[in-house]
């Protein structure tokens, strides 16, 4: 079992690293076992978080409207992580957005990690669902606020600790750290009628919305007028 890692969830508007966004990260950095640093932040999105979303992790747009942009968050969070393994529950997910996120600003991230849902779905192919919250039931692990981001890192932690105690030492091969991947493909800059109709809506409905025309891209814009058509 690894004595040093670190442990991290995101929250986001969506399911797609190349069109929505990261909007709470939390991580705990474990050391010899114990929990020596905390990380718990929103990120202000660039437009609005949708009902669905509000329902699922209970995050408001009230609750991220002061909250710090995604460059000084994703920067911050990448000096927190330092050279350490990654654990997640469904870790491509989560690694995807951080690695999409850090490359907007050119920004590397490159991780060691161990995926705990990998790790349930070799070790209990008996239980129908290897959810995060169907193991914590399983095993009795107690998680306050599903769904929001810190509180899910730190009960993948536990988990992660829990499966390593039972099954570690008959399955050491899936609990040694993977070098995880995500290619992020280059955007596709705005066409100029994406760009007028959005300088349009904007206007129309008087929105405040913070965009460079000069750098947004074609999935950014698209993203963009469905919000604003949408409300």
């Amino acid at each position: 079992m690894l004595k040093s890692y670190i442990a991290f969830d995101v929250e986001t508007t969506g399911l797609n690293p190349l069109e929505n966004e990261i909007i709470e990260i939390g991580a705990l950095k474990v050391r010899d076992g114990k929990v020596a640093e905390r990380f718990m932040e929103f990120i202000r999105p660039t437009v609005s978080i949708s009902p669905a979303i509000t329902s699922l992790t209970g995050i408001t747009n009230e609750m991220v409207s002061d909250a710090r942009p995604r460059c000084q968050v994703v920067s911050d969070f990448l000096d927190f992580c330092e050279e350490d393994v990654l654990i997640g529950h469904n870790v491509s997910f989560d690694y995807s957005f951080m690695k999409c996120s850090a490359a907007l600003d050119n920004l590397p991230f490159e991780k060691m990690g161990i995926d705990t849902l990998k790790i349930a779905q070799k070790v209990h192919k008996e239980l129908s669902s290897k959810s995060l919250g169907s193991l914590c039931d399983y095993y009795h692990i107690e998680n306050k606020s599903a769904h929001r981001a810190y509180h899910d890192a730190l009960a993948t932690a536990k988990l992660y600790q829990t499966l390593a105690h039972y099954f570690e030492e008959k399955e050491p091969k899936i609990f040694k750290p993977v070098q995880l991947t995500y290619k992020v493909k280059k955007p596709q800059p705005a066409t100029p009628k994406q760009i007028a109709f959005l300088e349009n809506l904007i206007r129309k409905r008087h929105a405040q919305i913070d965009w460079n025309p000069d750098t947004i891209s074609r999935s950014e814009a698209s993203r963009l007028i469905d919000e604003l058509l949408k409300g």
